[in-house]
């Protein structure tokens, strides 16, 4: 048995907090709307003009005051529009949404119909402002015509009519065509305006808020007075009736009729009546997905529609799928003409433009296009940006989103919503007796005989109270059963995009960080706290998941929820992350099998089925009943009803509540308990906008109205704070990227490793292009495409090559290309023009965003876009004044942000771009003091790296040089160098090799620092060596190629420094070799323990300096007798091999009987893959042999095996003295076991590792 509900107390409590009447306000007349941009050719009657707020009660309310501005512009986007009889009259419904400064929203419901206008200076002033636009476009002399086409735009027309004397009225009336189209004649037609009722509401009750103004507009347009006068049903919704309470539905009364309203409980999802449904049907399954990733990214999104109400419609509809998560940024689903200067805005957006009749995408000059997710409503079209992402499991979303719209009969295909028209009761009423029919004939069943029984209870009590006349016609039945659909379909469909979120995020308090040990510490370094541990979050989910994941990570949304939970050990939790922390807890509880698993497969939502039953209880019963309508203290004579015509409310009784005491203790006595009220002001703050203040220090809130104001001064205002926004995003992205990038997050957060994954990498430079997109896009006049830096840097291109201006600099390095044309290495203009060249089939912001990552990965995209600035005159003439590239001192901090990135290595262009062709000079360093000898040998090369390798190159007699063009190779890891060992002194000590990457400027160096040819050293005819990066573009390095670079550290290096000390008779350290083989090995086990896409080079890991190969070397000549001091080098295959010979003949005739270690089969394996490598045709030498067999015993989970087996054979006693590791049991038994752990790991060797050898 419903109750009455409480008084409305506070604003704060209220259902609604202002009423509002827009219109045309007799006493300033006809103002054109010049903010509308229409073109004053269209006849006068088609023309919008400026509205007025006419009256608002209460005049204003705590914690909300009144915006006569924002609310006038949002109640009537276009202004005041006139009518003839002629036309269409009907009204129509909208609504809107308004922020407060403190993060709030409001929402309007607005009712606009036509009223006639009955004030003679208003139609005075159309008929002139009609007879004035007959002659300007009508006259004989058109230049005259054209040049006198003007209309007053600030002025009153009550100032034109008077300006017009009668005779010169007479004659504008003699020169009119009154039977022309768009014509007005006061005489013969009926002249009507546009005049808005709304109702601004604390939360988004759309139904609700719908019937009362539709009832109130039928009270005034029927010919039969309403039972009280309008104040009452006015004064009562405003001042009587209150917020239901959570969880509990509330009845009120209407004009015509009562109306039904009602709150989620705690433990459902936040209040949303906008029909999702609707929004599902305009754009289908597949495109609102898209949009619902796009603005889980963040990018920039634009509603284009012609009605304003499907704006809204979407807007509310992704914003409600995006639980737990809030929107951030700007957030206007409706913008009038005069706020199209917010299309520059530089940040995340989400906004709704009208469209114009016969309006096209490319007449709104959109600044921002690279990042930008346009959506066409009416042609149900969603155009998202390049490289956007999948939603996780998307597919699977699809299909179960299909399948609730399906079940609730919504078409899918994308096109209008099939609205449902109510019936009439003779047609209701015989469908009603068919489905009796059909239900006694058994041809019902499940949902279908559920809503029968329904609709027959309800048919009954319409027929049982039609005398008392408060009965339920079934046109009422029908609505009420659509609108429960409505609300049924929106739990639905929310819960599936709810319940895949919290299946991607089940487990995220895991990887939340506390760092600090108080609110106040953490406020104050908050900059420099890390909140979350993304790596490690990402490192857990589904391969397939990690490109959405990592940009999702790095927006505000994500940011604002984990800071939201760090806050929450000092604070109460933000209500929607309470939510949503209870709902995991509890799906925790009741599916263990999942507990462990953050990745797991997707599966159907169950959630929706208890919220459903909810809803629809609240629904078909109400809980509670509002005080109804009563009369008030009214003046005799007011309140007068005229068809038609709204009337002129009585102010003094609508300003403020008048409940006589009587009443007030009535209403008092019949309240439920407290505790109901002081939940609804708390309720989640995502939809009742209620930002409790224990949390305005963990989320700073956007301040949306200033947004809505058009003046001058504000509009400056907020493009400068554009301005210090996007320097304020470049220092902090930099910054993101240097501590990414060297290893300072990982540290901290005691992962261990220095490196970037490539995916997060990508990430972060995906945000660095979208930044410069929009900073190039802020305040942009005119460009060519979508990418607004893009254009920048093709009118700076035409504007060189028309100044024939060569854009060089001093101390560059200069060579003529195959066309002849003079290039700067890494000048700006060859960049261009290498990405021009390109045959990937680029776009505009493809190609943008090949520039910056080729400019970041050559450090020098700071000194490229500072280049591109320098041209002041052409920045005049495409950006405004108020544009960011215009602010001198901010563009110079902006530079200098990008500029820190040259301290770190980059590869985002090479690793984007895998088939383009790219050229490389390799040149062989000789020692300095045997480089003659380089002119006697017949070199080669072959280059290897991450995608491939070049094949052998020869290099010329006579030289040490050579350039060829291959397939982009990735970041080289080894270099094959050979010779034929032809020629008179085919021997050759080589320092190193020096590789350059023409495109990217990359240099690699190879040392080497060994002999070359038979003969000297181990005889080696061909060498791997191993490379590493020295540095972009480094031009002092080529310099010096000719000369020996300087020592660095390399494999031979270091084993002949053990040589060295044996030679010495001084001994290394048994425990330094033992840390050595330890730190080799574990660098392998944490290589492969990363994900795939993060794995750095596992050949350097094998063969290159602090490897697993030479530090097994190190091992193995640890203790090496020598028996004079000055003893030729000696080499750990010389003792491998004589090692496998005293095994094969161990068991020979004449032999000591052979110990079991002989029989096994680790054995047999070893003296195949020795003796298989010592047959090899590949002259790489003793080093190289031991390299090759060391690898292939990682690969094939050998090495452990064979370890042991070298220890216990018996020439090991007489080549070891006594202290060698060799000898040492325990030593041997300790590096098997280090070496077994490498046992679980696929290794997978480089080819130039392997060639040769078939094993």
């Amino acid at each position: 048995m419903s109750t009455s509900a409480p008084s409305a107390g506070s604003a704060s409590c209220r259902f609604a907090h202002y009423f509002v009447v827009c219109g045309l306000d007799p006493e300033t007349g006809l103002e054109p709307d010049d903010g509308t941009g229409e073109s004053f050719e269209q006849s006068p009657i088609h023309r919008s003009f400026k509205s007025r707020i006419l009256v608002h009660y209460p005049e204003s309310t705590d914690r909300n005051p009144f915006n006569q501005d924002a609310v006038n512009m949002l109640c009537m986007p276009r202004g005041l529009s006139f009518r003839t009889q002629a036309d269409r009259l009907e009204s129509h419904f909208h609504s809107f949404t308004v922020g407060s400064e403190d993060g709030s929203r409001s929402y309007g419901f607005v009712h606009t119909f036509y009223e006639e206008v009955t004030g003679p200076r208003i139609i005075a002033a159309m008929q002139t402002l009609h007879r004035m636009h007959h002659v300007e476009h009508h006259s004989a002399s058109s230049s005259s015509a054209s040049s006198s086409a003007s209309s007053p735009s600030t002025s009153s027309m009550d100032s034109l009519v008077s300006s017009l004397d009668e005779s010169d009225a007479d004659s504008l009336a003699a020169a009119a065509c009154l039977g022309c189209a768009g014509s007005f004649d006061p005489s013969h037609d009926t002249l009507y305006v546009s005049k808005a009722l709304c109702l601004l509401t604390p939360l988004p009750f759309l139904g609700a808020s719908r019937h009362f103004l539709s009832q109130l507009h039928q009270a005034v347009a029927s010919q039969t007075a309403p039972p009280l006068p309008l104040e009452s049903y006015i004064h009562n919704i405003l001042y009587e009736v209150p917020l239901p309470p959570p969880g509990r539905s509330l009845r009120f009364h209407g004009v015509r009729g009562p109306i039904l309203c009602q709150r989620p409980g705690p433990g459902e999802l936040p209040l949303g009546e906008y029909p999702l449904g609707e929004a599902f049907s305009l754009l289908g399954v597949e495109n609102l997905v898209q949009l619902l990733t796009c603005s889980l990214l963040e990018t920039q999104i634009l509603l284009y529609s012609q009605d304003y109400q499907r704006l809204m419609t979407v807007a509310e509809g992704i914003t409600a799928l995006l639980f737990p998560f809030q929107w951030q940024h700007i957030y206007l689903p409706i913008i009038s003409a005069p706020l199209h200067h917010l299309l520059d805005a530089p940040v995340p957006f989400l906004m709704g433009i009208q469209r114009r009749d016969g309006a096209q995408r490319a007449s709104l000059h959109l600044p921002h296009e690279a990042n930008l997710c346009f959506v066409d409503i009416d042609n149900h079209c969603v155009d998202s940006p390049e490289g956007l992402p999948s939603f996780p499991d998307r597919e699977d979303l699809v299909r179960e989103l299909s399948d609730v719209l399906r079940h609730f009969g919504v078409p899918l295909q994308g096109g209008a919503p099939a609205t449902p028209t109510p019936a009439s009761p003779e047609l209701s009423s015989l469908v009603l007796e068919d489905l009796m029919e059909d239900r006694r004939n058994g041809n019902l069943g499940g949902e279908e005989l559920e809503v029968l029984e329904r609709l027959q209870a309800l048919a009954w009590t319409c027929g049982r109270e039609k005398d008392s006349g408060r009965g339920k016609t079934l046109g009422r039945v029908w609505e009420e059963e659509d609108a429960l659909r409505v609300a049924k379909m929106n739990i639905h469909l929310r819960e599936a995009v709810a319940g895949r979120l919290a299946a991607v995020f089940s487990r995220y308090e895991d990887f939340v960080i506390h760092g600090a040990g108080d609110l106040d510490s953490w406020m104050s370094n908050r900059e420099g706290t890390l909140s979350f541990d993304k790596g490690a979050f990402l490192s857990a989910q589904p391969v397939a998941h990690l490109h959405f994941l990592s940009r999702f990570l790095e927006t505000s949304m994500f940011s604002s929820f984990a800071d939201g939970k760090v806050i929450s050990r000092w604070a109460d939790r933000e209500p929607l992350q309470q939510l949503f922390d209870g709902r995991l807890e509890r799906e925790r509880l009741y599916d263990t099998d999942r507990a462990d698993s953050p990745g797991s497969r997707y599966r159907k939502c169950s959630a929706p089925v208890e919220s459903a039953q909810a809803v629809e209880r609240r629904l078909l019963k109400a809980d509670h009943t509002a005080i109804h309508p009563h009369l008030l203290d009214m003046r005799i004579g007011q309140g007068r009803h005229q068809p038609g015509y709204f009337p002129k409310l009585q102010a003094d009784v609508l300003v403020h509540s008048q409940s006589t005491n009587k009443r007030s203790s009535r209403v008092t006595a019949s309240r439920r308990p407290e505790p109901w009220r002081t939940a609804a002001g708390a309720e989640l703050s995502g939809t009742d906008g209620q930002q409790r203040q224990k949390h305005t220090p963990a989320r700073k809130h956007l301040n949306q109205l200033k947004f809505l104001d058009s003046s001058p001064q504000v509009i400056a205002q907020t493009h400068r704070e554009f301005v210090q926004g996007l320097l304020a995003e470049c220092r902090l992205k930099t910054k993101r990227m240097l501590m990414e990038r060297m290893g300072k997050e990982s540290a901290e957060t005691g992962q261990g490793e220095a490196n970037i994954g490539g995916l997060q990498e990508n990430t972060l430079i995906h945000g660095l292009c979208d930044l410069l997109e929009r900073t190039w896009g802020h305040g942009l006049h005119m460009k060519q495409g979508k990418s607004a830096l893009w254009s920048h840097l093709l009118h700076y291109q035409a504007a060189l090559q028309k100044t024939e201006v060569a854009a060089e600099s001093p101390g560059t390095e200069q060579r003529t290309c195959d066309d002849g044309v003079a290039l700067l290495r890494g000048s700006l203009g060859q960049d261009m023009r290498f990405i021009q060249g390109m045959s990937e089939g680029l776009s505009e912001v493809g190609q943008a965003r090949a520039w910056i990552s080729l400019a970041l990965e050559k450090k020098m995209l700071s000194q490229h876009l500072k280049e591109l600035l320098t041209n002041q005159e052409l920045l005049r003439q495409l950006y405004k004044p108020h544009a960011f590239l215009l602010c001198e001192e901010e563009r110079e901090q902006f530079l200098f942000h990008l500029l820190s990135l040259n301290t770190v290595d980059y590869l985002c262009f090479t690793h984007a771009f895998a088939s383009i062709d790219v050229s490389y000079r390799v040149a062989i360093i000789p020692m300095k003091k045997l480089s003659i000898a380089m002119a006697t040998v017949n070199p080669w090369v072959c280059l290897s790296g991450e995608m491939g390798d070049s094949g052998v190159r020869q290099i010329p007699k006579n030289t040490q040089e050579i350039f060829f063009q291959c397939k982009n190779l990735g970041r080289l890891s080894t270099l094959q160098l050979g010779q034929e060992n032809s020629g008179l002194l085919a021997k050759c000590l080589v320092d190193c090799v020096m590789v350059y990457n023409e495109v990217t400027g990359h240099t690699y160096k190879f040392p080497c620092g060994r002999w070359l040819g038979k003969g000297v050293g181990d005889g080696s005819l061909e060498r791997v060596l191993i490379g590493q990066l020295v540095s972009p573009g480094a031009e002092e390095d080529s310099g010096r190629w000719t000369a020996t670079p300087p020592e660095l550290a390399s494999p031979s290096q270091g084993v002949r420094a053990v040589l060295g000390s044996l030679g010495n008779r001084t001994r290394v350290l048994s425990v330094e070799v033992h840390e050595d083989m330890r730190e080799a090995a574990n660098n392998l086990v944490k290589h492969f323990h990363k994900p795939e896409q993060e794995r750095g080079n596992l050949t350097a890991l094998l063969c290159g300096e602090g490897g697993l190969v030479p530090s097994l070397e190190k091992f193995l000549l640890h203790g090496f007798k020598c028996s004079r001091l000055f003893q030729r080098n000696v080499f750990v295959w010389d003792f491998v091999e004589k090692a496998v010979v005293s095994m094969e003949t161990a068991e020979q005739p004449g032999n000591p009987p052979g110990s079991l270690l002989i029989k096994e089969p680790s054995c047999d394996l070893l003296c195949h893959y020795v003796n298989s490598i010592s047959a090899s045709p590949r002259n790489i030498g003793k080093e190289g042999k031991f390299q090759l067999l060391v690898c292939l015993g990682v690969r094939d989970r050998l090495l452990s095996q064979w370890l042991p087996l070298l220890a216990e054979c018996p020439l090991t006693p007489r080549t070891y003295e006594d202290g060698a590791l060799m000898r040492d049991r325990a030593a041997v038994r300790s590096l098997s076991r280090i070496l077994r752990t490498l046992n679980e790991f696929a290794v997978t060797l480089e080819t130039s590792l392997v060639k040769g050898v078939a094993l």
